[in-house]
């Protein structure tokens, strides 16, 4: 018996290194999937960003030149100084682009919030109807509404080629996110803060203001941060609302370096990435923020 005991307990030894190492090897060739897919990934994600910056930094030649260079021979920043102190509009357009997002946000913020709030406090007979159809806006093919704009904001209301002009259709694309991001928060938060709030003698919006909105500040900095890329990078109501650029965002305004025999390879390369920069040293400063507002939300909704 003792010697079959002992059989028996080098066999659960074996088996269990067997699959001990078996877990190692599935362990290890699922991580080898894991980063092959990431490496993956981030080229696709990267591999345009790259392309854009040798295009800027090559010369007139070798930006022409074919079969086109991976690598780029030559290192040339004449096109940077070309569109950021001879273009006479590049500037211009780069200030209207930051207007415009900065004012779009702030509005959107403002709105939403008390939309938000409105819909998360208040029972109502359709409150899902109505949550569906903010949604449902952002669905909607947005060229459909440029002809209508553009007879409106040249006819009845002439707002035409102004920020204005650009303000009124960006808040469609930034409102709907706004308050579904704010309407996920608000609805977590138990009434009894702002009860508690009015208690001590503060109005209903002063209680919004200074004790639930400093609460949600990750959805916060997350709505604010996603609308101002969505209005930075906004081309279509730009090209239709607006003319020069008294109003034009630079979007528009970095196609203007063609010309009608010319293709400016190099200096529309130059004006992407430099239009890039400001949003990536936003996303890295405030990436904390972002990743918390949307894990946040996503946990909560």
């Amino acid at each position: 018996m003792a010697i079959q005991e002992q059989a028996n307990i080098r066999e659960a030894k074996v088996a269990r290194r067997v699959s001990h190492a078996s877990d190692e090897k599935k362990v290890t060739v699922g991580s080898v999937l894991r980063y092959i897919a990431v490496a993956i990934i981030v080229f696709i994600s990267l591999a345009p960003l790259y392309w854009t910056f040798t295009t800027s930094i090559k010369s007139g030649l070798e930006v022409t030149a074919s079969p086109p260079t991976l690598f780029p021979h030559s290192f040339d920043l004449s096109t940077y100084a070309t569109v950021l102190l001879n273009s006479p509009f590049f500037l211009l357009d780069l200030r209207n682009s930051a207007i415009v997002a900065a004012i779009t946000t702030i509005l959107s913020l403002l709105i939403g919030i008390l939309c938000a709030y409105a819909i998360a406090r208040t029972n109502f007979v359709g409150k899902g109807a109505v949550l569906a159809i903010i949604l449902s806006v952002n669905m909607f093919p947005f060229i459909a509404m440029v002809g209508p704009l553009f007879v409106i904001f040249t006819g009845p209301i002439y707002i035409y080629n102004t920020y204005a002009a650009l303000i009124i259709p960006d808040l469609i694309l930034t409102l709907p996110l706004t308050i579904w991001f704010m309407t996920s928060f608000f609805r977590d938060l138990p009434p009894d803060l702002e009860e508690a709030a009015r208690m001590d003698g503060a109005s209903r919006l002063q209680a919004l203001w200074y004790v639930i909105v400093p609460l949600t500040a990750p959805g916060v900095f997350a709505a604010a941060i996603l609308s101002f890329i969505a209005v930075w990078n906004d081309f279509l109501f730009g090209l239709t609302m607006t003319t020069d650029e008294n109003a034009q965002p630079i979007t528009v305004g970095i196609t203007r370096f063609n010309s009608e025999h010319l293709i400016a390879y190099g200096q529309l390369a130059a004006g992407a990435i430099i239009v890039t920069i400001p949003l990536v040293i936003l996303v890295l400063v405030l990436q904390r923020r972002i990743v918390a507002g949307l894990t946040a939300g996503a946990v909560k909704g």
